[in-house]
């Protein structure tokens, strides 16, 4: 967290007491969000952090806290950008119409680089998942930052894909520098 917002695809299952998320890309991983219950204290920090969620009308709200900052290559984005124990991120889901979500779509066309092409207009009349994210962390930033990400509805099935771990960097006959544990962290 956040980092794995850069993997596009996401499916959300609901349960009375949780909702479960799937990321896919190039890797499949999992978040799960407990509903209408506090963080624990004391809180063990993990890979996601620790998830929280509620309903306010229409808009489901996450608050995540407890990101472990103990590993290598700890960071928020593509940037580097680090994060320490302080970090705090609020999602708000919601589905929007087409017509609500459009601004968003044309300025992300005209600013960034769409991967997969419009995957937008044909879906003009189905409801977009739209997700506001504010994060925070005193530590690292000044003041907290937003970003609104817009998920367009996709196939009624993911594909399984496998991404085989293969640490052997042929190119320099050495293995990566991975991270990994020393001891399980359970």
């Amino acid at each position: 967290m956040p980092f794995i917002y850069k993997l596009g695809t996401i499916t959300m299952i609901q349960q009375p007491d949780r909702v479960t998320i799937v990321y896919s890309g190039y890797s499949n991983e999992v978040r799960r969000v407990r509903l209408n219950e506090a963080h624990p204290a004391p809180l063990t920090p993990s890979w996601y952090g620790d998830s929280v969620g509620h309903y306010e009308g229409d808009t489901l709200v996450i608050d995540t806290v407890g990101v472990k900052t103990d590993r290598k290559y700890a960071m928020i984005d593509l940037f580097g950008t680090p994060y320490t124990d302080k970090l705090h991120i609020v999602e708000r889901y919601r589905l929007r119409n087409y017509e609500v979500v459009k601004d968003a779509l044309e300025r992300n066309e005209k600013e960034n680089w769409l991967v997969n092409g419009d995957v937008w207009s044909r879906h003009r009349g189905s409801k977009f998942l739209q997700l506001h994210v504010t994060i925070e962390d005193e530590s690292v930033f000044t003041t907290p930052w937003t970003a609104t990400l817009t998920y367009a509805p996709g196939p009624e099935r993911i594909s399984e894909g496998v991404c085989a771990e293969n640490r052997n960097e042929y190119y320099n006959n050495k293995e990566s520098d991975v991270p990994r544990a020393e001891n399980p962290d359970f």
